[in-house]
């Protein structure tokens, strides 16, 4: 079989249909109140049984465990057409800001890969029967986030309006 450059375009245009979607959700509960976050994670996941999603992100500074949900949507040509896979999806995600606001819940990007290292490491040791609090004390603290960066100066042609 002959495999010419349009039958390639064609084979990865397939696959960035079939390439599924995934949404990553991130809690931040303040370090006493971790223990509450990951149970009503668990309340809600058994809700919503027939939503796929992982625990792919993990770490923690001063004040706040930082855990991150990847929720699968399902492929990319399904979600256009807001398919099952995806409302059931969007419900969870949806909950998750509704119930879970008190652990300040944001939208982010995918984990750096030393959250997801962490997050392996919490589905292990949670499998074998460590709590996930003990899994959290073992995690090293990172240093404080960058601080926000200053507001950029005018550049050549541009006028600064006064507030």
């Amino acid at each position: 079989m002959q495999h010419t450059a349009s039958n390639a375009q064609a084979d990865v245009d397939h696959d960035a249909e079939q390439e599924s979607v995934v949404v990553h959700v991130q809690l931040r509960p303040r370090r006493g109140a971790t223990r509450k976050c990951l149970a009503a994670l668990a309340t809600l996941a058994a809700e919503h049984d027939e939503v796929a999603f992982a625990v792919s992100g993990l770490s923690k500074d001063d004040r706040v465990v930082r855990v991150t949900v990847g929720v699968d949507l399902g492929p990319r040509t399904a979600v256009a057409k807001f398919s099952p896979q995806a409302q059931a999806a969007y419900a969870f995600v949806s909950a998750v800001f509704t119930s879970l606001y008190d652990h300040m819940p944001v939208y982010v990007a995918e984990p750096s890969l030393a959250e997801r290292a962490a997050a392996a490491v919490l589905m292990e040791r949670a499998a074998a029967g460590v709590t996930a609090a003990d899994v959290l004390e073992a995690l090293p603290v990172q240093a404080e986030p960058a601080p926000v960066p200053s507001p950029r100066t005018a550049g050549p042609g541009e006028q600064r309006i006064p507030a």
